[in-house]
């Protein structure tokens, strides 16, 4: 692993291009060696210095989950990040593009947890037994680390890109609805950019729920009840800047409607 001066100081590079709204070269290039170990420890350091400075966490992202965005993005597997109270809209809420940088829109369904979740052998259907309610989302995108070329080392170090999310105004329960196949059609400005369906969520939008309860696992760790799980687009990014109006239906789910100024 990369030595605890260099992650520390990856961390404080990152916190300081996010006060900024800045990038940084990418991660992978200036040290190679660096495993996605490293990345999660650059994570967690960034993370503890928020929670210190008085952020706090209520629920964790999941990234790279579909097809659609590992072939958008060229990387093949999983990864999750944290989302802080200040980072969370609702729909019709008006949101500063400037606060991001490289800023894009993806299409997910969120997950509340009614009770704890915990690994190793977590499945769908113990993911879908400790869910409280469904709810539509909106991603936003934050990258700090400069996009071409880079790894999951890079995107794990940068919190998985997290920047905020726009949930919407219905809760489903998962026995109310087959969640696999809501649908997503993404507008910006009154046109359809990017549709989708939340089965392209590895099947089932609630498999990643179980999929970070494994992981967690393995550092003695779960998620707790009342935790957000945002579980992982189902279309590729849309690019968004100052003026955009965005729009996405998710039919029998509602629609979250958003301004970005």
């Amino acid at each position: 692993m990369l030595p605890p001066e260099t992650i520390a100081a990856i961390a404080a590079e990152l916190a300081e291009a996010e006060r900024t709204r800045g990038v940084i070269p990418r991660i992978t290039a200036r040290y190679p060696d660096a495993t996605v170990e490293d990345s999660y420890a650059i994570q967690g350091v960034w993370r503890d210095r928020n929670i210190a400075a008085g952020r706090r966490l209520v629920g964790r992202k999941i990234g790279l989950t579909s097809k659609a965005m590992q072939q958008a993005t060229g990387i093949t597997e999983p990864d999750y990040g944290v989302m802080f109270d200040d980072t969370v809209y609702r729909s019709g809420d008006e949101i500063e593009a400037a606060r991001f940088s490289n800023v894009r829109i993806e299409v997910e369904l969120a997950f509340v947890l009614r009770e704890p979740l915990e690994g190793p052998d977590c499945t769908l259907e113990d993911a879908l037994a400790a869910i409280d309610y469904a709810v539509p989302a909106l991603e936003v995108l934050n990258s700090h680390i400069e996009l071409e070329g880079r790894t999951i080392v890079d995107t794990i170090s940068d919190n998985a890109a997290y920047g905020a999310m726009v949930l919407g105004d219905v809760h489903k329960r998962p026995d109310e609805i087959d969640l696999r196949w809501v649908p997503g059609v993404l507008s910006r400005n009154g046109e359809i950019e990017e549709t989708g369906v939340a089965a392209g969520v590895l099947g089932h939008p609630a498999t990643g729920v179980a999929w970070l309860a494994n992981k967690f696992s393995q550092h003695g760790a779960r998620l707790e009840a009342g935790e957000i799980i945002l579980a992982g687009s189902f279309t590729r990014p849309m690019w968004v800047s100052a003026g955009d109006e965005v729009r996405c239906e998710y039919g029998p789910m509602g629609e979250i409607t958003c301004r970005f100024v």
